[in-house]
């Protein structure tokens, strides 16, 4: 039941070393920690010295690509530097974020989780930022979802969805297809982790047009864009986004580009996306 941790990292000086301490005091230590520095500029690589230096199951690669922070693609295309780079099998396999601080008993209690039910595909806790001199939860997404920067998966649902989407929108299309092949996502909601840097943060002005151009990927149509690209919007109090994330799904039509899941998978995603919200409504 071994499981490794892929961490990419561009440019985190300021939390790398947080979200390492908070890792090595685990209840339960991963038996392999792959840091990949994907081209950082700034002291990142003198943490991963000091932690690889100091604990044989932290190892650290180099990756080397562009700057530019776009969601979804930068980052998983590092994710894979770290993956290719493995040399024997793990059961359960995380993709995690360099800017998040860890409770102590996550992996204790998020592989617990998986124990309890050979259909879990996903698991793991809820992201928290420090809003008002308090942690509260992020609330971009729901606390039923696993968010990107804490994702563990068995290693037989991550096979079956076909690994990580390397595309914008991997990280939601990954539960759907779950879902799909009949694996289930599980979060333990008294996990609270620590998220330093809030999501987007980093993002470049073209993210929300790339967000509009994964909901075209993912097969949503355009009436489910709509309503998705709406939500982000009012998550974000920025209601100029929807029009760019609509954008970018009229431009990713026009221009043909390619989709990431076969026409039975977006059959099945869109009437899941429409029962989720006819629950809601009713």
């Amino acid at each position: 039941m071994k499981f490794v941790i892929i961490i990419p990292v561009y440019n985190e000086e300021a939390f790398l070393g947080q979200m390492l301490q908070s890792l090595v005091i685990q209840t339960k230590i991963p038996d392999l920690v792959v840091i990949v520095n994907d081209n950082s500029t700034d002291g990142t690589q003198d943490i991963i010295d000091k932690f690889t230096s100091k604990y044989p199951f932290i190892k650290g690669i180099m990756n080397a690509s562009e700057a530019k922070h776009l969601p979804g693609s930068k980052v998983v295309n590092a994710f894979y530097k770290g993956f290719d780079s493995l040399t024997e099998d793990f059961y359960f396999i995380g993709k995690f974020d360099a800017d998040i601080v860890l409770p102590k008993n996550y992996f204790e209690k998020t592989l617990q989780l998986f124990s309890e039910d050979n259909k879990i595909g996903i698991a793991g806790g809820n992201l928290f930022i420090h809003q008002n001199e308090e942690w509260v939860f992020e609330s971009i997404s729901e606390k039923k979802k696993v968010r990107g920067p804490i994702k563990l998966y068995r290693r037989a649902c991550f096979e079956q969805i076909g690994g990580l989407k390397k595309s914008i929108g991997w990280d939601t299309v990954d539960g759907l297809l779950a879902a799909y092949h009949g694996w289930k996502i599980k979060t333990d909601t008294s996990l609270h982790v620590k998220h330093l840097k809030p999501t987007g943060a980093s993002y470049t002005k073209e993210a929300p047009q790339k967000q509009g151009e994964a909901f075209y990927r993912m097969r949503y149509g355009k009436t489910l864009t709509r309503i998705a690209s709406l939500k982000l919007a009012l998550n974000k109090g920025d209601f100029g986004s929807y029009f760019d994330c609509m954008r970018g799904f009229k431009n990713a039509k026009k221009m043909k580009i390619p989709f990431i899941v076969t026409k039975e998978e977006g059959n099945f995603i869109r009437e899941l996306r429409w029962e989720g919200i006819k629950a809601k409504i009713l």
